[in-house]
């Protein structure tokens, strides 16, 4: 006897929402052709659903996000970082308080109490068959700043040693929910006995889903312009898969009705929520990408005071508009600064602060069009400072002193610099790779620094 099971999933949404309708109009049909012919089907989010770049996002804190998977009769999900590092760490505890479907993650749980009813490492689903479907979901491991909300992220290759035996005693099939990335996804095939990987959180894509050491691996890209879906066929005479195909579809031009009006609700909602007033300007504040603007310095000296650091340095690119005369209210500021990025204060050697001032003067810097690391904007853009000024040649092109509080930087003295979290990535700027001692702001945004910088203005 051969039995089919059908396997979708979403991954790295990151609340893209515009494309929700179409998804749900495409899995809904095929749900209700496996529901007739009496085959079993699970439908999985692999994590970075939320995105507090979204509005709706933003005012409910991931909840609508949950409302939306409740109503799409989801079976499980795993979180993504979005999920775990940017909501404050009460509102994650509660994510998932009203969550009609299972939420797997086997390696993260609270540093100082006890994990949430709703968190469980896997699950077992068990078809009419009764083959036995083991889901264990696993998320980055961005431990420092897990560390900063009192969560613990643990190793996912320790959590899969530990796992994996257990589920491969009791399951028939065993599929991991990775936000990991496709290299880890490629480890975890070549080293553990699982069937099939569902990857995203590097926004990779597979058109079709490859095989690696036995292990079927399907990976969907971001934003939603896809969906993934595995097919299996079950031998239970020979008690194996004898067939196993994987591909991401291309969301169609058509939606689902109910889901748009849904979401039009839900958006209605958080308008209303982000309706509340900062402030009311007495004049307008216009912004450039690529030339200092008053709204800007105000925003950098802002930074500098709130972390009680020596200097502070921030892209122009961060601000997607200006400012208008009259009321502003949240959404205005969320419009304008919508980027999931936490402001950070960093120790920096003089040494480490002239060649990363150097670097963020380049025009390649300046003119970067930057995706990812929390930044939501076109283009880094110019970058302002608080209390930094330069010499710069502009013969050779070249900056040749650097100044701090007046006072030139002393290549060998200690300096701490304000920023955004983006830019204390090493990869993104070469010269702090090694500046170790880093402080993340959470679970504050920069752009609640942009709401005291304005009610100061």
């Amino acid at each position: 006897m051969k039995e089919q099971i059908h396997l979708y999933f979403t991954s790295d949404l990151h609340s893209h929402f515009q494309y929700w309708p179409q998804i749900m109009d495409s899995i809904n049909k095929r749900v209700n052709e496996h529901k007739a012919d009496g085959e079993y089907y699970l439908l999985l989010d692999n994590g970075d659903h939320v995105d507090r770049v979204h509005p709706i996002s933003e005012a409910t804190l991931g909840q609508a996000n949950v409302k939306l998977l409740n109503k799409a009769d989801y079976h499980a999900v795993t979180l993504g970082n979005n999920e775990g590092i940017t909501l404050p760490k009460d509102n994650l505890y509660h994510l998932y308080d009203d969550a009609q479907f299972d939420v797997v993650c086997a390696n993260l749980r609270p540093s100082d109490i006890t994990s949430p009813y709703w968190l469980k490492p896997y699950k077992i689903y068990t078809t009419p068959n009764q083959t036995k479907v083991g889901v264990i979901g696993l998320t980055a491991p961005f431990k420092k700043f897990y560390e900063q909300l009192n969560w613990d992220v643990t190793d996912p290759y320790v959590e899969l040693d530990y796992y994996i035996p257990l589920l491969r005693n009791e399951c028939d099939l065993i599929v991991v929910l990775s936000h990991l990335g496709m290299y880890d996804d490629e480890t975890i095939a070549e080293t553990y006995p699982v069937d099939v990987i569902l990857g995203g959180h590097t926004h990779h894509l597979y058109e079709e889903a490859k095989e690696v050491n036995g292990t079927l691996i399907n990976a969907v890209g971001k934003q939603g312009r896809f969906f993934g879906y595995v097919n299996l066929v079950i031998d239970h005479i020979q008690s194996r898969i004898s067939e196993g195909y994987g591909e991401a579809i291309p969301i169609p031009a058509t939606t689902d009705d109910e889901t748009v009006y849904y979401l039009n609700e839900l958006e209605s909602y958080a308008n209303q929520q982000l309706s509340q007033v900062i402030t009311n300007l007495k004049k307008p504040f216009e912004i450039s990408w690529f030339e200092e603007s008053e709204i800007m310095s105000k925003f950098v000296n802002t930074l500098k005071d709130w972390t009680g650091a020596d200097a502070a340095a921030l892209n122009s690119g961060v601000l997607l508009q200006g400012f208008n005369v009259g009321e502003v209210t949240k959404k205005h500021v969320h419009e304008r600064c919508p980027h999931p990025m936490n402001p950070c204060k960093m120790v920096l050697t003089g040494e480490e602060l002239i060649e990363t001032i150097k670097l963020f003067e380049s025009e390649r810097f300046t003119n970067f069009k930057l995706k990812g690391l929390g930044f939501r904007g076109q283009v880094i853009g110019k970058m302002i400072y608080s209390n930094i000024t330069f010499d710069y040649n502009y013969y050779s092109n070249k900056i040749q002193k650097v100044y701090l509080d007046g006072e030139m930087v002393d290549p060998n003295k200690n300096y701490t610099l304000a920023t955004a979290d983006t830019f204390s990535f090493p990869w993104l700027i070469p010269p702090i790779s090694k500046v170790n001692e880093k402080k993340y702001y959470m679970p504050e945004f920069l752009r609640d620094v942009l709401e005291e910088c304005l009610s100061k203005s």
